[in-house]
């Protein structure tokens, strides 16, 4: 009956030349970036913004995504072991990074980029949220290249053995290979904001894209996270694990800004539309 199952055993090296070795995750956790600044590069002629703006934005979302991902990991997860060693939280390099620490981050250091470009906040989420949703697929499967993130044991045929996972027992069953559907949801995300952008001849109503973009990813966050194994052990003893208590707010949070992007907060003017 094992036949039936997919054994998943690559390695998370793509080569090592003696104490140096390059990993698919953080060669994917890179694609991410670089394809982001392609596709919003086309974005920004489209609309006319210099090259340089999307430099900037550029470097201010890369702070963001790192500093807050591993921080979000770091006091979200295991708190108590960070704050005693404290240079631990230096070494991304050895794993551990919170997409809603991410999330925030990226929030925080925009805030600040809008403030100094004398920018619209929400045009500018409108748009780095679509790439986002394309990064956030491609880290899911440095995930799966890592054999890490992975779902409760399952009959289903598509199970999969994770056999280099961290913890021997847990490779002792098939399981859901959560890392594969969340990465296809956020893929099929990024495909209808783009179609959006584009349907909009690159205008949308500002907080329309930021606002499904937070609905949509955090809420199938929210749903995979019940097929999920609990990522520290503290979340054994929870109905609701962290990553669905922490989805909750961006959810609601996304509704807010699509209701904004209706015009539900506005005063109407006049002869404006």
């Amino acid at each position: 009956m094992h036949l039936i199952f997919i054994h998943w055993n690559v390695s998370p090296e793509i080569f090592r030349i003696g104490g140096f070795a390059i990993r698919w995750y953080g060669l994917l956790f890179a694609a991410g970036f670089f394809f982001g600044y392609l596709i919003l590069l086309k974005a920004f002629e489209k609309e006319k913004i210099p090259v340089k703006v999307l430099d900037q934005l550029t470097t201010y979302m890369i702070i963001g995504t790192v500093i807050g991902a591993r921080l979000g990991h770091c006091l979200f997860y295991e708190p108590s072991y960070y704050l005693a060693h404290p240079v631990k939280i230096l070494m991304i390099w050895e794993g551990g990074l919170a997409s809603h620490g991410a999330a925030i981050g990226i929030i925080i250091t925009l805030l600040i980029f809008s403030r100094v470009k004398k920018m619209s906040f929400l045009w500018v989420m409108d748009r780095i949220v679509m790439v986002t949703a394309l990064a956030g697929f491609l880290i899911r499967m440095g995930n799966l290249m890592n054999s890490e993130i992975y779902g409760v044991p399952t009959a289903l045929p598509w199970g999969f053995y994770f056999l280099r996972s961290q913890n021997p027992a847990e490779a002792l069953d098939p399981r859901h290979p959560t890392q594969i559907y969340e990465g296809l949801s956020y893929l099929l995300i990024f495909f209808y904001l783009i179609w959006y952008y584009y349907k909009k001849k690159g205008k949308p109503a500002e907080g329309y894209i930021f606002g499904m973009f937070m609905i949509l990813v955090f809420g199938m966050r929210f749903l995979i996270e019940f097929l999920k194994e609990p990522q520290v052990g503290f979340e054994n003893n929870m109905t609701l694990n962290l990553g669905q208590l922490f989805s909750i707010p961006f959810i609601m949070a996304g509704i807010l800004f699509l209701l904004y992007s209706k015009g539900k907060f506005r005063k109407k003017t006049a002869g404006k539309t």
